[in-house]
């Protein structure tokens, strides 16, 4: 592995810059309880368990592996060739040793300059990309190369320019927060970490605190019979504001840290932990990653103190049929009461996320191919008329 200028490039940063955390403020779990892990939870809570395994939530980090991978090794299917400069190019193998990308230059014409990295850490479930990490001792990268699911390829990562071999992007406590469950840091530099402590994925504990006390008093002979006695948090049984709290810890933004990473829990207040940033009503706003405040600005979201997260999501188990969210706003709306229903009959009856929620392109997640930008489609959240998708 060879380390040179040439395969530098200047960085950007787009997670917030945080480091440490207290385990503190879990409400309605017992005051010193640790993790116990999945697999705890699974033994009493079936099928609940099982299928919030197969989650993009549960699997939105991961171990390298064949199954975790989706990217292709195959001959031919295995490069990508940079279109600003031909004499750069990536290659994806997978070996004995683990999987790994390297990147090769052609700095005259017999000698080719070339730095291999092994995947450490894949990033996202493949629903529609992934992004993989790599380590360097214990600090913690971005690698150059992504994959990009709808077209089946290998892609720029997402602020890694076309034409450049860059390894430098750094990974901090922010992005991991969401990506993963628990961690420790051991700063500085900002993404150093000890890689023994990383429990990958959105585990249950994430949304329900840790679960050692409530696993001890199931298993005592006197189990609890009160929801006040379980030590555990329910987010269903938090008020409105807390409740949509869990969820905007990852699905509102970075935010700016006012604490530090892992210290919020079910139960606390976000904005003693993350502050974002307060827009006027006409100000646009990125479809990824603020789905809170989209849904926030929706007049069924204000005309209905009820409404969660919740009310349509069911994040234990996955869910990709438009038809079954259609189900929870016909709890509201009529069918007849469409401007649409007089030319397209019921058939509109299981179409109602199509078109008051379309899927939009983001502007925060640009990688490229072949030169061309790519951006992903991501749900807006803002329940809203857009004549664009009824035509």
């Amino acid at each position: 592995m060879l380390r040179n200028p040439a395969f530098r490039a200047r960085v950007s940063f787009t997670c917030v810059l945080a480091v440490g955390w207290s385990l503190a403020g879990l409400a309605g779990t017992a005051r010193g309880a640790t993790f116990v892990g999945d697999a705890d939870c699974i033994s009493c809570h079936q099928p609940q368990g099982v299928a919030f395994a197969r989650t993009a939530h549960h699997n939105t980090s991961s171990l390298p592996s064949r199954e975790t991978i989706h990217g292709r090794f195959d001959p031919g299917a295995n490069i990508l060739r940079s279109v600003n400069n031909r004499d750069l190019h990536f290659e994806m193998e997978a070996t004995p040793e683990g999987f790994t990308q390297t990147a090769k230059i052609r700095i005259s014409p017999t000698q080719v300059l070339a730095r291999t990295e092994k995947i450490g850490v894949v990033i996202g479930s493949g629903r529609k990309g992934q992004t993989y990490l790599f380590w360097d001792g214990d600090q913690l990268f971005e690698l150059p190369v992504s994959y990009w699911t709808a077209l089946g390829a290998w892609i720029n990562s997402p602020s890694y320019p076309d034409g450049t071999a860059s390894f430098e992007r750094p990974v901090f406590a922010r992005c991991l927060e969401c990506h993963a469950t628990r961690f420790t840091s051991t700063a500085p530099p900002l993404n150093r970490f000890d890689a023994s402590s990383l429990v990958l994925g959105v585990n249950c504990e994430k949304c329900h605190g840790p679960g050692s006390e409530h696993v001890a008093r199931f298993r005592s002979p006197n189990p609890p019979r009160t929801p006040a006695a379980m030590a555990i948090v329910n987010p269903a049984r938090l008020p409105r504001d807390r409740q949509i709290d869990v969820c905007a810890l990852c699905h509102a933004g970075i935010g700016e840290s006012v604490d530090a990473p892992l210290s919020f829990a079910a139960g606390d207040d976000l904005s003693r932990h993350l502050k974002f940033p307060v827009l006027d009503e006409s100000a646009p706003i990125d479809v990824h990653a603020s789905q809170v405040q989209l849904l926030e600005r929706s007049r069924c979201f204000r005309a209905s103190p009820g409404l969660t997260c919740a009310t349509c999501h069911d994040v234990h188990r996955p869910q990709r049929n438009l038809a079954e969210f259609a189900q929870a706003c016909r709890k509201c709306h009529a069918v007849e009461s469409c401007r649409k229903f007089p030319s397209l009959g019921v058939a509109i009856a299981t179409d109602c996320v199509r078109c008051h929620m379309p899927d939009q392109e983001t502007n925060q997640i640009i990688a490229s191919l072949n030169g061309k930008s790519l951006q992903p489609k991501v749900r807006n959240h803002r329940i809203a008329i857009y004549p664009e998708s009824t035509k």
